[in-house]
């Protein structure tokens, strides 16, 4: 099945370059485009998109609100946001938002690719450096020690190695099994724990006190 895919963005020639990279792969289909955040919620509520690609900056409503406001109400959208810088303040306000990721206009075509291709099958990994600022940023509610989780050792193992920012190829070299196998697991305890996405799962580690908070 294809990716239906909604674009935003205030710049035509930007939504027509957009339209261009996904072009190139046919397992992505633009369903529609918007020019604002507010046209972008309509368009959301009328096209029910699996993934909205979403310039962070526009006038009237930012991306970073669109953002909010379409994942209180449909929650199931992946978003990654859009912009022109690669500040990671930036990045982790779209992440506390609800956004599933962040691209730089910059960046190749392939890249882009690459990188929704990962988004769409729930495989792209936090940077150590956005890992590092969860540990710091969000508040820590330990459960009482004596409470067993829910999750197998080797399920813990894996959360683990999510939260330090590696990608399920690497996950599955360290534990010498296939990327598929890790691929499961992941989807297995994302069921599990009633969470969405590797962001989560690592703000449900350090809570848990299974991953140390850092300076």
């Amino acid at each position: 099945m294809k990716v239906r895919v909604l674009v935003v963005d205030d710049h035509p020639h930007a939504r027509e370059a957009i339209g261009e990279i996904l072009a190139e792969d046919e397992s992505f289909e633009i369903v529609a485009y918007a020019e604002s955040g507010d046209e972008a919620i309509a368009q959301t509520e009328r096209w029910m998109p699996d993934l909205i690609l979403m310039d962070i900056r526009m006038p009237g409503k930012d991306g970073l609100e669109t953002t909010r406001e379409i994942k209180l109400r449909y929650p199931y959208v992946k978003i990654v946001l859009i912009t022109v810088s690669d500040d990671a303040a930036h990045l982790f306000e779209a992440l506390k938002q609800g956004a599933q990721g962040y691209l730089l206009k910059n960046l190749e075509p392939g890249t882009w690719l690459e990188y929704l291709r990962a988004i769409a099958s729930d495989e792209a990994p936090l940077s150590s450096e956005l890992a590092l600022r969860i540990l710091q940023e969000f508040p820590v509610n330990k459960k009482a020690s004596g409470e067993q989780p829910p999750l197998t050792a080797r399920e813990r193992e894996i959360l683990g190695w999510v939260a330090e920012g590696m990608t399920n190829r690497e996950i599955a070299g360290v534990l010498h099994i296939s990327d598929q196998t890790v691929k499961n697991h992941l989807k297995n305890i994302l069921q599990k724990l009633h969470l969405e996405n590797r962001v989560q799962l690592t703000r449900y580690a350090l809570e848990q006190g299974w991953i140390e908070q850092r300076d």
